[in-house]
């Protein structure tokens, strides 16, 4: 099988134990590489054939045919190339992990036309145009840091996103709340679309889907927790979501935490750090999966961003502070 920016070309025999099947199915079986649905595309269009002959998806196989795609991958969408730097934690020929900063929005949509990370990705690597989203398997919210994979082939996208339905790529994250936290814990409910405000999400009783997290407490002070947090599933939102329902909405976070609330005798410093930290203070800060070829794990991390660390600097000065005040 060889696949390239422009082409796709793979062969593949029926063995006798799927006789009877579905053309399809057995093509599913057959090529792991790429979707069911985009296997059926191709047979639809003529690209995947049997024999030499165009099929149909329900037709059935004998057991003995030759399989053979030839496809042209096709452009995901209305895209183009804009030069925006981007932070590459790691690459190779399968996928990339960059570092994406704060205000960055992941991909184009009514409001936000270009200057996202999918126009600097097809800056750095033309083909990316050819896959689904430009290779963006996953995503970060605008003012969400931290790491992010995207494939560069359509093997790797279709394996990638395969592992983030299966749960088999590690995420964590670390984030700071308001309130002290006692201890860790895990926070498992449904989540879907607020009832009242539709592009906001909530925690429902019905209509949503499951959401897990995990989290352990980093740090503790005097009105605030630094926490680390793992994701077990990728809900719309889900942090943000699950620590506002738990009483403890994310530092910054104006839609989901409310209104600023400020502690009771804030230093002019804790209060003017809080009211210009203008975004959900929230990292991806590591990231293991399985590499899609050579099968090995891989471990990415990324180191809190200026701003995280600053703000954590002005919680631990403050918590010195108060109890200093308190002993004297």
């Amino acid at each position: 099988m060889t696949e390239t920016a422009k082409n796709i070309h793979l062969a593949v025999t029926v063995p006798e134990g799927l006789k009877g099947s579905r053309l399809d199915q057995a093509a599913s079986v057959l090529i792991t590489d790429y979707s069911r649905s985009r296997l059926q595309h191709w047979i639809r269009e003529g690209a995947l054939t049997v024999d030499g002959k165009k099929w149909r998806p329900r037709d059935k196989l004998a057991g003995g045919e030759l399989l053979a795609v030839d496809a042209l991958p096709e452009p995901g969408g209305d895209w183009f190339a804009q030069d925006i730097p981007l932070d590459i934690v790691y690459e190779d020929q399968a996928l990339l992990v960059i570092d994406k900063p704060a205000g960055l929005v992941v991909h184009p949509a009514a409001g936000n036309p270009a200057g996202t990370l999918l126009n600097a990705l097809l800056n750095h690597c033309s083909s990316l145009v050819d896959l689904p989203r430009a290779g963006i398997v996953h995503r970060l919210d605008k003012d969400t840091t931290g790491l992010m994979v995207v494939a560069k082939t359509l093997q790797a996208h279709h394996f990638l996103v395969d592992q983030l339905q299966r749960r088999l790529i590690s995420r964590e994250y670390e984030a700071v709340v308001q309130g002290v936290l006692t201890g860790g814990g895990t926070i498992s409910t449904d989540i879907g679309r607020h009832p009242k405000a539709r592009t906001k999400m909530a925690v429902v009783i019905r209509g949503g889907k499951p959401a897990v997290t995990h989290f352990r407490v980093l740090q503790r002070f005097d009105a605030h927790s630094h926490i680390r947090v793992k994701l077990e599933t990728g809900r719309t939102h889900q942090i943000r979501v699950h620590m506002a329902h738990a009483g403890h909405p994310l530092v910054g976070d104006s839609v989901y935490g409310g209104r600023l609330k400020l502690p009771r005798a804030s230093s002019a410093a804790l209060v003017a750090e809080l009211r210009g930290f203008s975004r959900q203070a929230l990292h991806a800060a590591e990231l293991i999966l399985e590499h899609p070829v050579s099968g090995q794990p891989l471990c990415c991390r990324a180191p809190l961003p200026e701003d995280f660390l600053g703000l954590l600097r002005v919680l631990g000065e403050e918590q010195v502070s108060s109890r200093v005040t308190t002993r004297g």
